[in-house]
C-alpha cells in the first residue's frame, strides 16, 4: 500500500503542478477524495480561507512545497477514514485494458460540467442524476466488456476518478450495462449508452437511473468523432 500511496502521491502532485489552473485541479482532487476545504485546512494548520483562495486562484499558485503538504494531507485524511480512497486508486494505478474492450479512459486536468461532456459526445440528456460534473471518462465496448471482464476488472474502469462518465458503445437497448452496473460500486456521474436513439432505450432505463442518482444520455454520434472531441477535454 505504501508503493501505491507513493504513486498516487506523485501522480496528484504532477497534475495540480503541471496543470494550467492548479487551483482548479487541486479543487477537483480534493472533491474526489470527499475532504471539505475546512477539514483540509485543519489538516494543513490553516484557515480555510488560504485553501479557498489558492482554489480560487485569488491566492498565487502554490509552490511544489505547499502542493506536497496538501497532496499528503489529502492521503492522511484518507488513511484515518480507513484508506478507502487509496485502496480504490491502488486497484487500477496499473489498469490496463486491451482497445476492443477500452476505447479510451482518461482523467481530466479540473472537472468538466456535464453539458459541455455532453457536447463532445453528441448526447441527449434522458434523466439528470445528483452531480452537474465530471472528472474523467472511460469509454467501453458494452458487448466485449461484459462477455469477458470478471467483476474486479470491471471494477477497474473507472480509472483514477469515481466521479466520471462512462460511455457504452454498441448499445442496443441499454439494458445490459445498467443492470451490470447496479452491482458495481461506487456509482458513475454519468452514463452515455451510444449506438441507439432515445426512442430505442430500454423502458425501465430512466427508472434505474433515477434510483441510483445517475445521469442518462444516449448519442448516435459517429464514435471517432467523439473520441476526437473527448480528448480535447
Amino acid at each position: 500500500m505504501s508503493d501505491a500511496r507513493e504513486e498516487l502521491s506523485r501522480r496528484i502532485a504532477g497534475e495540480i503542478t503541471l496543470s494550467d489552473d492548479p487551483g482548479a485541479t487541486l479543487r477537483k482532487w480534493r472533491t474526489d477524495f470527499d475532504v471539505s476545504q475546512t477539514e483540509l485546512a485543519d489538516q494543513l494548520g490553516v484557515s480555510s480561507s488560504v485553501v479557498s483562495d489558492y482554489e480560487s486562484g485569488r491566492r498565487e499558485s502554490p509552490g511544489i512545497g505547499v502542493v506536497r503538504r496538501t497532496v499528503e494531507g489529502l492521503l492522511d485524511i484518507d488513511e484515518r477514514r480507513g484508506g478507502g480512497r487509496l485502496r480504490q486508486h491502488a486497484r487500477v494505478l496499473s489498469a490496463g485494458f486491451e482497445s476492443d474492450i477500452v476505447h479510451d479512459l482518461r482523467e481530466y486536468s479540473t472537472a468538466v460540467p456535464l453539458e459541455e461532456f455532453y457536447e463532445a459526445m453528441g448526447a441527449t440528456e434522458i434523466v439528470r442524476g445528483d452531480h452537474d460534473h465530471v472528472n474523467g471518462h472511460t469509454v467501453i465496448d458494452s458487448i466485449q466488456a461484459i462477455t469477458r471482464l470478471s467483476s474486479e476488472e470491471f471494477y477497474r474502469l473507472y480509472g483514477q476518478s469515481t466521479n466520471r462518465a462512462l460511455v457504452f458503445t454498441r448499445v442496443t437497448r441499454g439494458e445490459s450495462p445498467l443492470v451490470a452496473l447496479r452491482v458495481v460500486s461506487p456509482t458513475p456521474n454519468a452514463v452515455v449508452l451510444h449506438g441507439i436513439e432515445d426512442g430505442d432505450l430500454w423502458d425501465h432505463a430512466a427508472d434505474l437511473a433515477r434510483v441510483d442518482g445517475v445521469s442518462l444520455a444516449t448519442s448516435n454520434r459517429d464514435l471517432d468523432d467523439c473520441l476526437a472531441d473527448l480528448q480535447a477535454l
